[in-house]
């Protein structure tokens, strides 16, 4: 047995233990998670991340150490953004935040199969075809264009295709009957508002993949680097979640460095042909804009106008109940 498939069964394993003693020890029992116990643990999911990039440093070298950083920083970074959507979901379905964990739970489960997916398909393309990295990089030069001119009215739970489709064929009630994604009633599948919040964010994450993955990719097209780089991100995203929630529309500024770092790595995409800019510089570049972002997001804070509108949360909510 090879090396890299040992480091791919270990990982993996270890994951799985991460994720049961999340769930089966410390969150066995749904409860409100609160600011100091959602800091302790991205303090702790940092430094197992930051721990593992040390174990590659020794074991793989220096340059995929730096692009194991790279690919961790940039997808924590774009996970930041996304996780304002994960709040206007949760306040479109008005879901009780004791249960708010359960749903990022499990969407982050469904999330590291669908990433890695796209992480396998996504290597072999650019391996088969070459001019994929080019698709890649447009890709990411309109995302990035896109997301500097994004507004919040953009997300509309309501809207989603999956969604419309799944209240078609499916019945779905108004109760969330303990935290449970469906009970029967008279024989008869009921499904909870927990379940449909948690098919919204799946299907989000879909679209968050879309613009996270060719951005690793074009750091390193090492399959395990890009994945265990994803997967460490996104185990800490529930935890950033509650850490953050109370104060990320403090950086409204985030958008515009988020949509300026997609940008430049399209660029850097679409330019790999003639010149490869090296991981430090991309390293230290992208840690520049979020620094940029988030220090001018704090000498300009937001005004009263970028505010979420609750009484057009409070009616939209309304519509999907509809």
């Amino acid at each position: 047995m090879s090396k890299q498939t040992l480091m791919w069964i270990a990982f993996n394993a270890a994951v799985v233990v991460m994720l049961a003693l999340d769930l089966g020890v410390f969150n066995r029992k749904a409860h409100e998670v609160k600011l100091r116990e959602a800091l302790v643990w991205s303090a702790v999911w940092i430094a197992v991340s930051l721990a593992f990039n040390l174990f590659i440093y020794f074991e793989l070298g220096r340059e995929t150490a730096l692009n194991f950083l790279t690919g961790y920083l940039l997808e924590k970074s774009l996970s930041v953004d996304n996780l304002f959507v994960f709040l206007l979901i949760f306040s479109y379905f008005k879901t009780p935040p004791q249960y708010e964990h359960k749903v990022l739970f499990w969407g982050i489960i469904g999330a590291l199969f669908m990433r890695a997916a796209f992480i396998f398909a996504g290597v072999a393309l650019i391996h088969r075809f070459e001019w994929v990295i080019y698709v890649f990089g447009a890709l990411l030069l309109v995302t990035g264009i896109r997301l500097a001119f994004k507004k919040d009215d953009d997300i509309r739970p309501e809207k989603n295709p999956v969604l419309r489709v799944f209240r078609r064929f499916f019945r779905v009630s108004f109760d969330f009957k303990g935290g449970k994604f469906y009970y029967l009633d008279q024989g008869k599948f009921l499904f909870t508002p927990l379940f449909v919040a948690l098919l919204v964010v799946e299907t989000t994450d879909v679209i968050f993949a879309l613009d996270s993955i060719p951005a690793v990719l074009a750091i390193t097209t090492d399959p395990f680097i890009v994945y265990s780089s994803n997967v460490f991100a996104i185990l800490g995203l529930r935890a950033l979640f509650f850490a953050l929630a109370g104060v990320m529309r403090m950086f409204h500024y985030l958008q515009y460095g988020l949509a300026l770092i997609l940008s430049l790595i399209g660029v850097k995409m679409l330019a790999s042909k003639f010149y490869q800019v090296p991981v430090h510089i991309a390293l230290g570049g992208i840690a520049a804009v979020l620094a940029l972002s988030i220090l001018a997001s704090l000498i300009w804070p937001p005004q009263g106008e970028d505010r979420p509108d609750e009484e057009k949360i409070n009616k939209d909510v309304k519509d999907i109940q509809d």
